[in-house]
């Protein structure tokens, strides 16, 4: 059984410029959550819940989305917006993420 799925993410986004010039593609949104959610929560519906992401440089807002803002939960908190947060709070609750960042970027065959 597969438990561990791996995410490359290093690329440079250069068919979305300019919207890739600030935000890595897989932080784009689509509807009301990033691109990159879509797939981690599909694979823990399969039953995975153990993810790896190779990142590269400009690739930090990904490791943030993965984990707990506590300074934004303490904003929130009481302001009947906290349910905002639930899906990608049970995410980090319920699953584990790794990250390390590829040095040179030379496509898939390195990542």
């Amino acid at each position: 059984m597969i438990r561990k799925c791996l995410f490359p993410v290093a690329g440079y986004g250069t068919r979305f410029l300019p919207a890739t010039k600030a935000m890595p593609k897989e932080i784009l949104p689509v509807v009301n959550k990033p691109l990159v959610q879509y797939g981690v929560e599909e694979a823990a519906e399969a039953g995975i819940h153990e993810f790896g992401f190779v990142t590269g440089r400009g690739k930090r807002a990904i490791e943030d989305h993965f984990d707990i803002s506590y300074e934004l939960e303490h904003q929130i908190a009481g302001s009947g917006k906290e349910d905002l947060l639930t899906s990608i709070r049970d995410l980090i609750d319920h699953n584990s993420f790794a990250f390390t960042r590829q040095n040179e970027m030379k496509g898939l065959g390195h990542a």
